[in-house]
Parts: C-alpha cells; structure tokens; sequence
C-alpha cells in the first residue's frame, strides 16, 4: 500500500482483483502457466486385501492400508474382547497373539497381518471349557473393572508360553507393560503362576 493509497482503496482494489480471478473461464483453469493442458490428478488407493486366520476362522478382508490391527478386530470383525485403552502402546489393554508371539495391536497396521494367526481373548476358550488362565484369573479374582483383563490374559499367555512366569519377580518383569488401573496385580500374579504350574 503506497503513501497516497487509502485503506479504503487497497481494500476496494483487492476485493476487484479477487473478484477477477473468480471469473476466469472454466476452460482456462485446466491449463498451466504456458497454456498447456494441466496435467490430471490421479486418486491413490489406499485399500489393501488381506487374508487373516483370526482365532481359528480365516477372514478376507479389503481395508484401508492405514487401518490398526485393533481398529479392524473391534470395527470390522466385531471382537470386541481387545480394548481400546491409550491407543498409543503405553498400557496393554489391546495385547493379541500373532503365531503365537504378544502384540499390541493399536500399533500394529492390519496390512500387515496377511497370511497370519490372529489370536484374541475371544479365541482361549475351547467351546464352553475356559483356558487353564482365565479359569485362574476367576480363582483369584485377578479383575476389577475387567477393562484391561483381556490383555492382562493375553500377556499372561504369552508369558508362560516364552518361559517367562518361573518366579513373582520374573513375571512382574514380563507383564509390566499391561497396567491395570484398579491395582490388581496380586491376582495376576497369582493367576499366572497358577496357570503355570498347570502348563
């Protein structure tokens, strides 16, 4: 804005040179700067197809390539056993199995499941027989509000399965990324060498 040019003035000039832009015609707004046909954008797909053998039942599914392990077991399988905690890895409420191994699933990128075994806390029971660790978990009442039991279980199977529930002070090691709110730790503990000793 010059010395001489008023408020008033810049403003009415802006408004007229938006104005002008606005009504450039349509045919000219495909073209580039050196009048050449602009080139068109072209959409990416982010879907991916997978095949998942999730406690046992294998699924095939098409989804988004950014879709968490997590999201596709509660949203599109409908388990909703695995709980949502902190979404960020920090509190185990979300743990799986994949072939065996813990995971948690709110960081794990579903695309990256093809052609493996999923399993939840809606896949430990066999029929109407409860696994050897929820069966001790009832025992030793190792729940409160329950939110976090299914990863607690999920960790817990894990940790007998790698070797890792031969002492209190060893297991405590082994399951101190699942964090219960309701301080329910005795009964874990409990539980797990229970289920232990029964492996």
């Amino acid at each position: 804005m010059s010395g001489s040019e008023t408020r008033r003035d810049f403003l009415e000039t802006s408004l007229k040179t938006g104005a002008a832009v606005a009504t450039v015609p349509a045919a000219l707004q495909g073209q580039n700067s050196t009048g050449d046909a602009a080139i068109p954008t072209t959409s990416i797909s982010h879907e991916v197809a997978i095949r998942v053998a999730v406690n046992r039942t294998q699924q095939a599914v098409t989804l988004d390539a950014r879709t968490s392990l997590l999201d596709l077991l509660r949203e599109r399988l409908h388990l909703t056993g695995t709980k949502k905690g902190c979404n960020h890895g920090a509190c185990g409420a979300c743990t799986v199995l994949i072939d065996g191994r813990r995971v948690l699933s709110c960081l794990t990128l579903a695309a990256t499941c093809d052609a493996v075994a999923v399993t939840t806390v809606e896949g430990l029971a066999q029929g109407e027989s409860l696994h050897p660790l929820q069966a001790a978990f009832i025992e030793h009442e190792a729940f409160q509000c329950g939110y976090c039991t299914s990863g607690q279980l999920m960790s817990g199977v894990a940790c007998i399965a790698e070797g890792h529930a031969g002492s209190q002070e060893e297991t405590r090691e082994w399951m101190s990324g699942n964090i219960c709110r309701c301080g329910a730790y005795p009964g874990i503990i409990a539980a797990i060498a229970r289920a232990a000793r029964k492996a």
